[in-house]
């Protein structure tokens, strides 16, 4: 489902990304972190790519751990059924009712029944359709530093990147290591490749220094739908909404590098069996054409915002007025409210209320304007929605939208 966004949006974030003024373009809607039986998901992948089709996506990225969905994989029946945790049909009765019994290719090695997985190409016969629906090559880099994970989805690919595993290195050494690695294969490909931090707060891998000072890492995930990772952080260390904050005023104020900006995923392994994980979080990305290279050079020029539920009309940025608009689709009783949030230039970072991540203003309703004080380092805009989230990941969780910085 192609999304019209009336956009006017000039975003000054980094040398890469250019001042943008555009009329009403085709917005695309998709999930980058996603798992399959290919890695440690509990359903096959084309009913994965099946499920958001249907349910209005247009884009989606399989992003398995250090491998792409190429070559033979065979999986043992007993273990796919160990995964599913389900009441009723399993993952193969309900492939073969969606599919049909011929479409499972089933094969018996060292006296064990199994499946041989689809690949993704084998799913783009069957599911893309230019202009409507792609399927992005991807993958989780699953490093670790120190014997803590420090995961990166690579999207656009064309071979696996490999996994660095260092005891011996901090998570951020590894995560500087990870991104420049993934820059050189886009180098060497001559393909444009994004690369998002995953879920910071999984296992407290990474802190909001760590991500402030690794330059090369310019997207992270400010939402992931699995209930494990610490999204709102604890009493002692802050949420992935205060360490964009408080990573953003580093990167800007005492180092010099471009901002962060926000991706919300679902991070799916689930699909029956208990805690089921598809479209809790996605983009919406401006790109000239549904297809790999577009999409991510749109991604790489700011072109997206970021979203659990909450649809945007319209995000405007005057450079002349500094003034943010956002106008946020219309439901039925339901109330919206943006909030206004950066960093002012005499932040102390010693102090108790430290000025990072500074509610500049509160507006109420489908349409939130502000002028960005003078003295900002960066202004974003969170919008929270009353209606609950269908299928939370958090407790009291409510529909969200995130609008990428701007300075």
């Amino acid at each position: 489902m192609k999304i019209r966004l009336i956009l006017a949006f000039i975003l000054l974030l980094s040398p890469v990304l250019q001042a943008l003024d555009c009329d009403t373009r085709d917005w695309y809607k998709g999930n980058t972190h996603t798992h399959s039986l290919w890695s440690d998901g509990n359903d096959f992948p084309e009913m994965i790519i099946d499920y958001y089709r249907t349910n209005e996506y247009d884009f989606i990225g399989l992003s398995d751990h250090n491998v792409l969905q190429k070559g033979e994989k065979w999986m043992d029946l007993e273990a796919i059924k160990k995964r599913q945790r389900a009441i009723g049909r399993d993952a193969v009765s309900k492939c073969e009712a969606r599919f049909g019994k011929e479409w499972i290719k089933w094969d018996t090695r060292n006296e064990k029944k199994g499946i041989i997985l689809k690949t993704l190409e084998q799913c783009r016969k069957e599911f893309e359709k230019p202009g409507e629906f792609y399927l992005l090559m991807a993958e989780e880099v699953s490093n670790s530093g120190s014997k803590k994970p420090v995961h990166i989805n690579a999207l656009n690919l064309r071979e696996v990147i490999p996994a660095v595993k260092d005891d011996e290195a901090t998570p951020r050494e590894v995560l500087r290591k990870s991104m420049q690695m993934i820059q050189e294969h886009s180098e060497k490909t001559g393909r444009p490749i994004l690369a998002h931090l995953n879920h910071p707060n999984f296992q407290w891998a990474l802190t909001a220094e760590d991500l402030a000072n690794v330059a090369e890492g310019a997207y992270f995930e400010v939402y992931n739908g699995h209930p494990g990772i610490n999204h709102l952080g604890d009493e002692t260390r802050p949420g992935d909404e205060e360490i964009w904050d408080i990573a953003n005023t580093i990167r800007i104020a005492e180092l010099g590098f471009s901002p962060l900006m926000g991706v919300a995923t679902d991070d799916s392994h689930t699909y029956h069996g208990g805690d089921v994980s598809p479209g809790r979080g996605w983009v919406v990305v401006g790109s000239e054409e549904l297809e790999g290279d577009s999409l991510v050079k749109a991604m790489q020029n700011g072109k997206f915002y970021s979203s659990s539920g909450v649809v945007l009309n319209a995000i405007r940025f005057n450079k002349e007025t500094r003034e943010l608009t956002v106008e946020i689709s219309k439901a039925e009783g339901v109330e919206f409210t943006t909030e206004f949030i950066g960093t002012r230039k005499g932040y102390d970072a010693a102090a108790e209320e430290t000025g990072i991540g500074e509610v500049f203003a509160t507006i109420k309703g489908n349409t939130a304007t502000f002028k960005m004080p003078k003295d900002a380092l960066f202004m974003r805009a969170t919008v929270t929605s009353s209606k609950r989230h269908p299928n939370p990941s958090i407790e009291d969780q409510k529909e969200q939208a995130w609008v990428q910085p701007v300075l």
